[in-house]
Parts: C-alpha cells; sequence; structure tokens
C-alpha cells in the first residue's frame, strides 16, 4: 500500500514538471503580455529586461511596409503596412527605426496583436532583407526600462514647428493610438490626418473610409511624409468644422494659480 502511494506521488510529480516544463514558453509571453497590459509600471519591468528576455516569443506579424506613421512632432511612431495593419512603438526608437526600415521592406515585428482591429504594439521590428531589428529597451536619458512617452503618457503635444498647412483628398483607413483609440485618418495620397480623439469620435462619420474630406491645421510634410493635426474639418473648405483641442495638463479653470487665460507658466520640475 506504502509502495503504491509512493508511486502514484511520483507520477503526479513528474507529470506536473512536464507540464511545466511544456508551457514554459508560453507562459513567459503571456507574462509579457500581461505586464504590458497592466499598466506604466508592469511595462517598465518588462522592458528593463529587454536585454534579457526574448521578444521572439511574442505573437509575429509579417507585411510589407507603405509608409511610417508620425506624430505631430515629426516623430516616426509606428509603420503603416500595404495590408492595413498599423504597428506601434514609441518615439524614442524614430531614428533606429528610420535607419532599418523604409517603405517597401518587409518586416518581421513580434508584440502584442489587439483583439478586433488590425493593430500590433512592438517590441522589436527586423527587417526581413537585412536581418537588422529595432528592440525597444526605453527612452534614452530615461529610468531604465521606463516607458516611452508613446505608450502610457498624454497624447502628443501640437508640433511647435508647424506651419499652416492644408490636405485634401478620400479617407483610406482610419487610423489608432496604441490603446486602440481612433485618433485620426490616412488619405489615399498618404497624408496622415491626426484629431485629438474626443474629437475624432465626435466626427468619426466624417473621417469613415471612402469619404472626401477637406483638412486645415498645422503640421509639414517632408521626406518622412506628410501630417495635418486638424483644426478644422468637412467635406469641403467651405463646410469646416471646428475642432476642439484639448487644454494644456495645467490648465484646470479659468485663470489663477491653475492655470488658464493669463496665468503663469508651469513651474519647472524640481
Amino acid at each position: 500500500m506504502g509502495f503504491a502511494l509512493t508511486v502514484a506521488r511520483v507520477r503526479r510529480g513528474s507529470a506536473f514538471l512536464e507540464g511545466t516544463m511544456k508551457h514554459t514558453t508560453l507562459r513567459a509571453a503571456l507574462l509579457a503580455a500581461t505586464l504590458i497590459a497592466g499598466g506604466g509600471v508592469a511595462w517598465a519591468a518588462v522592458q528593463s529586461g529587454a536585454g534579457v528576455y526574448d521578444a521572439s516569443q511574442l505573437p509575429a506579424v509579417q507585411g510589407t511596409v507603405a509608409q511610417y506613421d508620425l506624430t505631430p512632432r515629426g516623430d516616426v511612431d509606428g509603420l503603416l503596412f500595404e495590408d492595413g495593419t498599423e504597428v506601434h512603438f514609441p518615439p524614442h526608437l524614430s531614428t533606429e527605426i528610420v535607419a532599418v526600415v523604409k517603405p517597401g521592406d518587409k518586416v518581421t515585428v513580434h508584440g502584442l496583436k489587439a483583439r478586433a482591429l488590425p493593430l500590433v504594439q512592438a517590441m522589436s521590428v527586423t527587417a526581413d532583407a537585412t536581418g537588422k531589428t529595432v528592440q525597444d529597451t526605453g527612452p534614452a536619458g530615461g529610468p531604465p526600462g521606463g516607458p516611452g512617452p508613446h505608450h502610457f503618457g498624454p497624447p502628443p503635444e501640437p508640433p511647435t514647428g508647424g506651419q499652416p498647412i492644408t490636405a485634401q483628398g478620400v479617407v483610406k483607413a482610419q487610423l489608432h493610438g496604441p490603446r486602440g483609440e481612433l485618433n485620426g485618418a490616412l488619405l489615399a495620397d498618404g497624408t496622415i490626418v491626426r484629431l485629438p480623439p474626443p474629437e475624432a469620435e465626435r466626427l468619426a462619420d466624417q473621417i469613415k473610409p471612402g469619404q472626401t474630406i477637406y483638412v486645415q491645421g498645422d503640421g509639414f510634410a517632408n521626406n518622412l511624409g506628410k501630417l495635418v493635426l486638424a483644426r478644422g474639418i468637412g467635406p469641403s473648405a467651405d463646410k469646416l468644422t471646428e475642432i476642439r483641442m484639448p487644454m494644456p495638463p495645467w490648465h484646470h479653470g479659468p485663470g489663477g494659480e491653475h492655470g488658464g487665460p493669463g496665468a503663469p507658466p508651469p513651474p519647472p520640475p524640481g
């Protein structure tokens, strides 16, 4: 009886160990996904070990780059694939990505795929032809492995050096932020139109694929692409809806120490 009980315990222990070994890789990927989804602190924990952990354990998405995705400040913070997939990464990788990946390149991205949208939050991007890889290890000069502003911070501020600019064309696709929030549109000629997410939702019918729109605002056009941070949008230049821009983060009231017209700027960081 005692011998039989011992054998049964050994078998159960062996089965448990075998199951644990079989699922080690899957658990590592799920842990990374859970940490990334859990918030800035968890994402920092993943990034701080980015040089240790293998990003290739995460789901892989392959595609051909149609163009760069851009922020209102002119940083590259994503890739737009020919099949409509949006790939997001933090703006501090902008220089590395532009050096390694060009429009027309086939790439492999490891990261997290959205449930209902063709959207990927990248942890690494590899150019298939050269094998060169850019991996997110956190912004240079910041806390080790700290999250870039693209992931969990406030939305990018309007460009400081943008020029008045207009665009007109047919909407090819709607664009989204890394959390899946609607934040703009891609025109058939490759122009990127950005709106604050609340305004993009309010005007979602105007920026549906197939709609013809006219946009005026601030932005730029250079060798990376063309972007318009919309101030007004409509079917034509004489039928524009004004875009309500978000207030700066320090603006909490009509004036005084909490911000507002005539209020002093926020104090510098201590």
